[in-house]
C-alpha cells in the first residue's frame, strides 16, 4: 500500500495532536468530576452524570485514535467516525433527557457539540484523506 495522503502528513499530525490534546484533558476533566473531591463535582454543577461517564471513557478512544492515526493504521478511519457516532448518540439522549426536565448546565450542551464537531471533521478528513502505512 501507499502511504500517499492528499493531504500533507502535517495536517494528520495535527489531527492526531488536537485528538492527543483533547483525549487527555477530557480524561483529566471527568475524571476529576467522577473520582476527585467533592469541590471538583460542586465546580461541574449539575453534571449528567452518563455524559461525564460517556466523554471520561471516550477520552480514552480519542487518545488511542489518536495514535492510529499517527500511525496511519486502518482503524483510525472507523475509530473517529465511532466516536463521532457515539457522541451524536449521546447527544440526543442528552437533549431528551434535558427536554424531561433533567437539570444540567448550558456548558453541556457546548461541550457536546464541540466533541462531535471535532469528531466529525477528522472523520471526514480521514475518509477522504488516509491512505494506511505499508506493513
Amino acid at each position: 500500500m501507499s502511504t500517499k495522503t492528499a493531504l500533507p502528513s502535517h495536517a494528520l499530525k495535527g489531527a492526531a495532536i488536537i485528538g492527543l490534546i483533547f483525549g487527555g484533558m477530557t480524561v483529566f476533566s471527568g475524571g476529576s468530576v467522577l473520582f476527585g473531591p467533592d469541590q471538583a463535582r460542586e465546580l461541574a454543577g449539575a453534571y449528567v452524570p452518563f455524559v461525564v461517564w460517556f466523554n471520561f471513557l471516550a477520552g480514552f478512544a480519542y487518545i488511542t485514535t489518536a495514535i492510529l492515526i499517527l500511525r496511519r493504521h486502518r482503524l483510525a478511519k472507523t475509530m473517529a467516525t465511532l466516536i463521532a457516532a457515539a457522541t451524536a448518540l449521546v447527544a440526543a439522549i442528552f437533549t431528551i433527557t434535558a427536554l424531561q426536565g433533567g437539570a444540567f448546565e448550558m456548558r453541556t450542551v457546548g461541550a457536546l457539540v464541540l466533541r462531535f464537531g471535532i469528531w466529525a471533521v477528522i472523520a471526514f478528513m480521514l475518509m477522504k484523506n488516509l491512505t494506511p502505512k505499508a506493513t
